[in-house]
């Protein structure tokens, strides 16, 4: 198969050839046309036209092409949805998204500004997403200080002598974005890193970077996720709400999307958590 699409990759546009080059067709071609020709060319050679607007393959809802290709060709690989969630956030500028997704960007950024011939970024596009599916399959849950015991001594004496407790001196805006979650927990928490860098009149780098120093140590999106799946566990107490209300209820755009993050998260699908509460409690009861 041919696909084709609008040239000067940069990150979407790099990761749905690597997607469909070692998960969907291994002998695809990959044509770059500028963005007043893709059409026209892809009609004349009968190519795939992808990550333009009008076409089957392109963005939808807050997703992005990389998103659609493994929901169209289905897709059933966790280290792919976590390589989606970096794509998505680099792609859409929503960092809450992944806290790599602004490495990814940066990195795609520079890459685009040296490199001036497609083929080539391609080509090196291709190696980058291959380490990065390796990690998102192998080694995503091992951090960088986990690399061997003089690193883990290291990290050890850090955390026991040297590390100082921020939380006494948060600054002015860490105190403020606390209050605006805490009002975000009575709606559906659909909160970004962008919106609350905006309302604080901060630089959205700027808050990414510093924001896990008075945060438990999370990322703007691993916090906001865990304080959804509290949410979740809470309602999960009511019998009233159905799981798919829930899911509503805690900010998460569709069931599937919650019953993925619920798991990483707890360790076991809603269904089965909600059932072993139940059980829990019937056994109090008697």
């Amino acid at each position: 198969m041919i696909w084709i699409t609008r040239d000067r990759p940069k990150i979407d546009r790099i990761a749905c050839p690597w997607l469909i080059k070692r998960f969907i067709d291994p002998d695809a071609e990959i044509i770059f046309a500028p963005h007043q020709q893709v059409l026209q060319k892809a009609a004349e050679i009968k190519a795939i036209p992808f990550d333009m607007p009008g076409v089957e393959y392109s963005h939808y809802e807050d997703r992005c092409t990389f998103d659609y290709i493994i929901k169209k060709h289905n897709l059933k690989d966790e280290a792919l949805d976590r390589i989606a969630a970096i794509v998505r956030g680099a792609d859409t500028d929503r960092h809450d998204f992944a806290p790599q997704s602004a490495g990814l960007e940066a990195i795609f950024s520079g890459l685009n500004y040296n490199i001036k011939n497609d083929r080539e970024l391609l080509e090196l596009g291709m190696t980058i997403y291959d380490g990065l599916y390796s990690w998102a399959k192998h080694l995503y849950k091992l951090k960088h200080t986990q690399g061997g015991p003089i690193e883990d001594l290291l990290f050890q004496v850090y955390n026991q002598y040297l590390k100082v407790d921020k939380s006494k001196k948060a600054p002015a805006w860490a105190k403020i974005l606390r209050e605006m979650i805490q009002d975000q927990l009575d709606t559906n928490m659909t909160m970004s890193l962008q919106q609350a860098s905006q309302e604080l009149e901060i630089n959205p780098a700027y808050l990414s970077r510093e924001f896990s120093k008075y945060f438990d140590n999370l990322s703007f999106g691993e916090y906001m996720r865990k304080l959804r799946i509290d949410k979740a566990i809470q309602l999960m107490e009511n019998e009233q709400y159905s799981l798919t209300e829930i899911a509503y209820l805690t900010g998460f755009s569709d069931q599937s999307h919650f019953n993925r993050t619920f798991k990483r998260q707890v360790g076991q699908n809603p269904l089965n958590y909600r059932k072993s509460v139940t059980q829990v409690k019937k056994v109090q009861k008697r």
